[in-house]
């Protein structure tokens, strides 16, 4: 590993380091001796833990770091008329948007491999980088959500492996220069960026031709969208699915224990391989166990390593993860805002014994809302209670005047046991009120929803002591 192309910078200043990708990547810096800086609109967690280790952070603005530092680095996130964006581009201070400056620490590594995919990129990067660590390869990790194996979203490792979520958002992948490319599946999402599957394909195609001659592409068959891109593809190919024979890697003879975990044989080239057992819930994640197995078979892990490390493996931060109980009613939380996630996550629901479940979901955007309310509805409909929150605004203003009210109309068109209520508070009283022995529950949603099930929790833990 060289870091010759960012040792010009030696004081970084970053703006939303609180981020989950700036938090990682600003640990990764101060791993690396680099003097960092920073600044978040609110204290979170990440700020916290950053303080902790040493970096100087501001809750707020204080331009006068600025003159100090060699370089600022600043999220897409923070609004174009931020106080220290504005004044780093008024005093001329070089300035690089979070992707690229990532993208440059993507050339410092011989193997850089980048997870992609509309849905599922958290999940495989952490399945992938956990398989990497038992095989002792020592790798550097940025994922989207906190993993247990590192205690964190991010590990500075000593090799030549970087194993790194790639999101296609804004076209950030296109910054990066990878060795290996996942591709998990390609979807109708962030349309307030491309506007229709189209441009997101585009956008795809423009990320698999980052690859140099001797890249490697690891895409599912299964999905359509992937295929149409990497059908013609010149660059190593290897392939995994569960429906599509022509695989280079397959899931067959799936089976569910009684908790709903699949296990199932793999084959590679039509040979048996190995069998494999997962600790995490859902056919989507059979899916995104092939696509480790594929990439971990690429960097000839052995395969006793590949099965300890995916059984290992008990889901992501906030992947359909059980969070607590409350009178014995189990509560789970999931990340899932676009309605093929939601669609995972009701099937993942159906895995486990239950009597009725509870979505209790907040809409995440204005824009992905308007764009998929009828998705959102049909999908929502099939759980047995929908609990509705206001949208979660994100970084968006509401232009076209949605609300979840709207969704309810549709919803109960199909469920009648749909309500829409505007404060957490009255939810928690609603599920109090109503919920049932042998019940689940479940929080949906990339916002602040899962608030619900932590207070459930936690007022439960009060009543014990």
């Amino acid at each position: 590993m060289t870091l010759d192309n960012l040792k010009q910078w030696n004081k970084i200043h970053m703006i939303g380091i609180g981020g989950v990708s700036m938090s990682g990547l600003a640990e990764h810096l101060t791993h690396f001796g680099f003097i960092i800086t920073g600044s978040d609109a609110k204290e979170s967690e990440n700020t916290k833990h950053l303080q902790k280790i040493g970096i100087n952070i501001t809750i707020g603005h204080q331009n006068k770091i600025i003159d100090q530092a060699d370089l600022v680095v600043y999220t897409a996130a923070i609004p174009a008329n931020d106080e220290e964006y504005m004044y780093a581009k008024q005093v001329g201070k070089p300035m690089m948007e979070r992707s690229e400056f990532l993208g440059e620490l993507t050339k410092c590594y011989q193997e850089c491999i980048c997870i992609s995919g509309t849905h599922g990129k958290t999940t495989t990067t952490s399945m992938i980088a956990t398989c990497f660590l038992e095989a002792n390869l020592d790798p550097t990790i940025e994922v989207g959500a906190y993993l247990k194996q590192i205690k964190g979203n991010n590990k500075t490792g000593k090799s030549e492996y970087f194993i790194l979520e790639a999101c296609e958002y804004v076209d950030s992948f296109l910054k990066f220069h990878p060795h290996t490319e996942i591709i998990l599946n390609i979807d109708n999402d962030h349309l307030d960026y491309f506007q229709n599957i189209d441009n997101i394909k585009k956008s795809f195609q423009k990320f698999t031709e980052r690859l140099n001659e001797t890249g490697t592409i690891i895409a599912n068959l299964d999905d359509e969208n992937t295929y149409d891109i990497i059908k013609n593809t010149t660059h190593n190919l290897i392939s995994y699915g569960i429906e599509n024979p022509k695989a280079t890697f397959t899931a067959i003879n799936i089976q569910k224990n009684k908790f709903g975990f699949p296990k199932f044989d793999v084959l590679k080239e039509q040979n048996f391989y190995g069998t494999f057992e997962l600790n995490v819930l859902g056919t989507h994640n059979i899916q995104n166990a092939l696509a480790t197995i594929a990439t971990c078979d690429l960097y000839k892990i052995n395969l006793k390593n590949i099965q300890n490390g995916l059984l290992q493996f008990t889901g992501a931060n906030r992947r359909f993860e059980k969070i607590g109980t409350y009178k014995n009613i189990p509560i789970f939380d999931d990340y899932a805002h676009h309605p093929t996630e939601i669609e995972a996550t009701y099937k993942c629901s159906q895995d486990i014994p239950h009597h009725e479940t509870w979505a209790i979901f907040e809409p995440h955007t204005y824009s992905r809302t308007t764009a998929h309310l009828n998705e959102f509805a049909e999908i929502l409909s099939q759980f047995d209670h929908i609990i509705l929150s206001e949208i979660y605004a994100a970084r968006e203003t509401n232009e076209n005047n949605i609300s979840s009210k709207d969704l309810e109309t549709i919803i109960k068109k199909k469920n009648t046991n749909c309500i829409f209520l505007n404060s957490y508070e009255k939810i928690l009283n609603y599920l109090k009120d109503n919920i049932k022995e042998n019940d689940i529950i479940i929080t949906i949603g990339a916002g602040t929803i899962n608030q619900i099930g932590y207070t459930l929790k936690d007022e439960k833990q009060a009543q014990m002591n």
